[in-house]
């Protein structure tokens, strides 16, 4: 059997990191964390001074940009795994994903890396846009209320102890938007892709139903057998 390209989407706080991980770690496959990429371009803008509205030099920043996702993320030789995850860079990416040629160069990037299997890809565009034909796509969905709570422990966890859930539950409603209603990639369920609904699931069992549709999948493709659709 062939190495696998999997494609796990879905909104911010859904859990896509956390089951990315652990099924990248049980196939034993690359995980890739898109959002990162998009993430360390923004926080590489903010370092520089840039200003988002001036498109072209945040552009050519991305086209000139050395990336690295072997371990965490890496952008022009800065370890940028931890500095990325603060709310002023939350804002900054969503504005970053707003701008076509970006996500021209970040796409782009993103096939390379996956191109030969055996990569557990997260983001919000991957079984969509990104690699369209992927063997596995798995779309994640929380709701709202568990997704704004998921983000607050996680700020919690990184020493922000001003944590608000409501005004949290506003930034991923506004993020939310930001990414269905971008004329470029837009955030939705992947044709032919399982829905995994995690609210009130542990992430156990998320994993677990995930790589049961991973092997099902194996399965029929060994036996010739159409991909099955079907949500969870």
């Amino acid at each position: 059997m062939k190495s696998l390209i999997i494609a796990i989407d879905g909104p911010s706080g859904a859990g896509k990191g956390t089951i990315a991980k652990a099924v990248a770690y049980r196939l034993g496959y690359r995980h890739v964390d898109t959002g990162a990429m998009y993430r360390a371009i923004a926080w590489r803008a903010v370092q520089m001074g840039l200003s988002f509205e001036d498109e072209a030099a945040v552009v050519a920043l991305a086209r000139k940009a050395v990336l690295k996702t072997e371990s965490g993320i890496e952008i022009d030789g800065y370890d940028v795994t931890e500095a990325i995850r603060t709310s002023e860079i939350d804002t900054a990416a969503a504005a970053v994903a707003r701008i076509p040629a970006i996500r021209e160069v970040l796409v782009s990037h993103q096939r390379a890396i996956g191109s030969h299997g055996g990569v557990v890809m997260e983001g919000r565009d991957i079984g969509s846009i990104v690699f369209p034909d992927a063997d596995v796509k798995i779309y994640l969905d929380a709701s709202p209320e568990e997704r704004a709570r998921r983000r607050g422990l996680d700020r919690i966890h990184k020493g922000e102890d001003d944590f608000d859930e409501e005004g949290v539950a506003t930034a991923l409603a506004k993020r939310d938007r930001l990414d269905r209603d971008r004329a470029i990639s837009p955030l939705r369920v992947p044709l032919g892709a399982v829905v995994i609904d995690t609210t009130a699931v542990s992430v156990e069992e998320v994993v677990t139903r995930a790589m049961s549709y991973i092997l099902d999948y194996t399965k029929r493709a060994e036996a010739g057998e159409p991909r099955d659709s079907s949500s969870c």
